[in-house]
């Protein structure tokens, strides 16, 4: 397991006890990521704000229901796009609409239903285990490509399977010829059924049965299979990143435009920002006396 993700699960543990240092450490490791995505869709900072603390009352008003088994980034920032609809509801702006690229699924998306965040999870517990079977094949794919360093065939299958891009469309965009995206998507999906194959009778039987809202793009979001780590987009900001990883996390953040990547970013460089201010502050302080003074 990710340890950002056992820290995660041992801080809504300290939560639901009434800890509210737990209750403090998790604003501070979320709000920033979770205010950047808010500042890029709402119409002011105020606005913003007041959607990233109605956020976090709204996790603790479902933490009850909370299944630790996702990723809470994930979570907390569903139940943030849900308040930002919700706002642009109100204020009567657009929120419907064909999203002008598949990659803009997160800004366009309207929510499927007025239930809250936590209770849709409830909803679509009939096909957890569908899901987590789902998951485990991609999850396995991907990484059997990192492992061998096939960013440019990971790349494919993410603008095919996530993004939902067309194979004409992603042969443009990765600047390679029609006939090779083809070939990697065939081999995928010969892969994907290799590993079904591979499970038991049970869990092969779960995914014939009917359950609509099960798609590999949304599987694939909501577990983050292909999101980047915070210390990779912390080196990514500083430059310091090496190859493929420098490129394909270029390639995650511009290409496929991963919302929750961007807004990780951008914290993680606003953090850099403040924190080279505050050096240059404290040289200036502790240097100050230094100054000549006029005879």
């Amino acid at each position: 397991m990710d340890p950002n993700a056992d820290a995660d699960v041992f801080l809504v543990e300290q939560i639901r006890a009434g800890d509210q240092a737990g209750w403090r450490q998790l604003i501070d490791r979320y709000t920033g990521r979770l205010l950047a995505f808010a500042r890029a869709r709402a119409g002011s900072l105020g606005d913003a704000e007041d959607l990233v603390q109605d956020t976090f009352v709204g996790f603790l008003q479902s933490i009850t229901r909370y299944d630790s088994t996702r990723p809470l980034e994930t979570y907390l920032f569903t139940i943030l796009r849900y308040k930002i609809y919700d706002l642009l509801r109100q204020k009567k702006l657009p929120v419907h609409g064909e999203p002008k690229d598949a990659a803009d699924w997160w800004d366009h998306v309207t929510p499927v239903t007025q239930e809250s965040p936590s209770g849709y999870a409830v909803i679509a517990e009939a096909g957890r285990q569908q899901e987590e079977l789902l998951a485990g094949m991609l999850r396995r794919l991907i990484h059997e490509l990192r492992d061998r360093g096939a960013f440019d065939d990971l790349q494919v299958i993410e603008l095919v399977f996530f993004a939902g891009k067309r194979n004409l469309d992603v042969a443009e965009l990765l600047d390679m010829d029609q006939k090779a995206v083809a070939g990697i998507k065939f081999r995928a999906i010969q892969k994907l059924q290799a590993y079904l194959e591979e499970a038991e009778e049970a869990s092969r039987a779960c995914l014939t049965e009917d359950h609509a809202d099960l798609t590999v793009a949304r599987v694939w979001r909501e577990q983050r299979l292909t999101c980047l780590k915070r210390g990779t987009l912390g080196s990514y900001a500083l430059g310091v990143l090496e190859e493929p990883w420098k490129s394909y996390t270029q390639f995650h953040l511009d290409v496929v435009g991963c919302a929750m990547c961007v807004a990780n970013l951008a914290d993680l460089q606003a953090e850099e920002e403040m924190r080279s201010a505050l050096d240059k502050e404290r040289m200036f302080q502790s240097s100050v006396g230094f100054l000549s003074r006029p005879g």
